[in-house]
């Protein structure tokens, strides 16, 4: 047998080395905890969101990866506008990349329980932000108190509608929030429709919190001859926005309750085609979240005000206080916050 000079086995040797090494290299890549980023010192936070198809998610992006980052941490945010599969394929990467800590606004309350599972398969804690994750074993929980929005909205239309009939349009069935917040308005109205002084004639969940459903829903019902609405409570804008679409050229003499402060929420409260919205600070809630993202990616034990029974335990929780605005404490709440302009807010109103 010819016998390999000694410099062409030496390169082999060397080739045969750094394919070792690139084997070794991959095997480590595909580890939960290997970490795709120069800084390997920073806390790595991954933000897993519902959807970006509603405006006021972009607020909530934008507040926490700045906190985020003016904590010395690095962010991805991914969202799955609106499908639990996506989401947990994004959920799945963001563990590969190895984050230290997993922020979850989750698709469906129930299903996202399995995110819970794949991160602390990983040693990932998970933080719920805004809505609860149920039925798992999670770490922490992040919003406003969804229980007292729901009274907040209730308690205003009924201090408008002292007797007659009231609609209750709700968010989608899948979210939690949904039946905090109607949960919330029951404790106002259930009183009042025990001793008779009002009758809710109307009373549905909206899958995807879509305004367009809820008008569609409302539409029906009046096709076939419901009852006349007095007073409207709605657990956010959107269905709002749906619900006024409905009534028509009632528009304006009936009531209306939202939620999220959303721009054309606001312009319509101006306009006087919608009363109320619940103003949640979304600067407040992702910096909140932000913070305790940081904290716990760091290895601490963070401080919470409250818990949070999920029907798996009671959660570690901090809830934020909501507010309720009208034409007249806009000035004072939204517009001081920055939340929107008076420029904005005066802009023509649809509907």
């Amino acid at each position: 047998m010819r016998r390999i000079p000694a410099i062409i086995a030496s390169v082999l040797l060397l080739v045969l080395l750094s394919a070792c090494g690139s084997q070794e290299q991959q095997a480590e890549s595909n580890h939960p905890k290997y970490k795709l980023r120069s800084d390997q010192d920073a806390v790595y936070v991954g933000f897993a969101l519902d959807t970006l198809q509603e405006q006021r998610w972009y607020r909530d992006k934008d507040a926490f990866e700045n906190k985020v980052k003016a904590l010395g941490g690095n962010v991805k945010t991914l969202a799955s506008n609106g499908d639990q599969e996506v989401q947990l394929q994004q959920v799945n990467l963001l563990i590969k990349e190895g984050v230290d800590v997993l922020v979850v606004v989750p698709v469906d309350a129930v299903a996202s329980g399995e995110i819970v599972t794949m991160a602390h398969a990983a040693g990932i804690k998970v933080v719920s932000y805004d809505r609860l994750i149920l039925n798992a074993d999670l770490d922490y929980y992040v919003s406003f108190d969804n229980h007292k929005v729901g009274q907040l909205q209730a308690q205003y239309i009924v201090d408008k509608v002292k007797s007659g009939n009231i609609a209750y349009v709700g968010g989608s069935p899948s979210d939690n929030n949904a039946k905090l917040i109607r949960e919330g308005s029951l404790d106002v109205l259930q009183p009042l429709i025990d001793n008779g002084s009002i009758k809710l004639v109307y009373d549905k969940l909206t899958d995807s919190w879509s305004g367009d459903i809820a008008a569609q829903q409302i539409k029906a019902y009046f096709n076939q001859g419901g009852e006349r609405f007095d007073g409207i409570v709605t657990g956010y804008d959107g269905l709002a926005r749906g619900a006024i679409e409905a009534i028509g050229d009632q528009a304006g003499a009936i009531p209306v309750s939202g939620q999220d402060a959303e721009l054309d929420a606001l312009q319509r409260i101006m306009k006087g085609t919608q009363t109320m919205t619940v103003y949640k600070s979304l600067t407040l809630i992702g910096e909140q979240a932000a913070s305790l993202a940081v904290e716990i990616g760091s290895g601490q034990t963070a401080e919470t005000t409250t818990t949070i029974d999920n029907g798996e335990k009671k959660v570690p929780a901090i809830l934020l206080e909501p507010v309720a605005v009208t034409k007249d404490n806009m000035e004072e709440t939204v517009i001081k916050d920055g939340h929107y302009t008076s420029e904005q807010i005066h802009q023509p109103a649809k509907p």
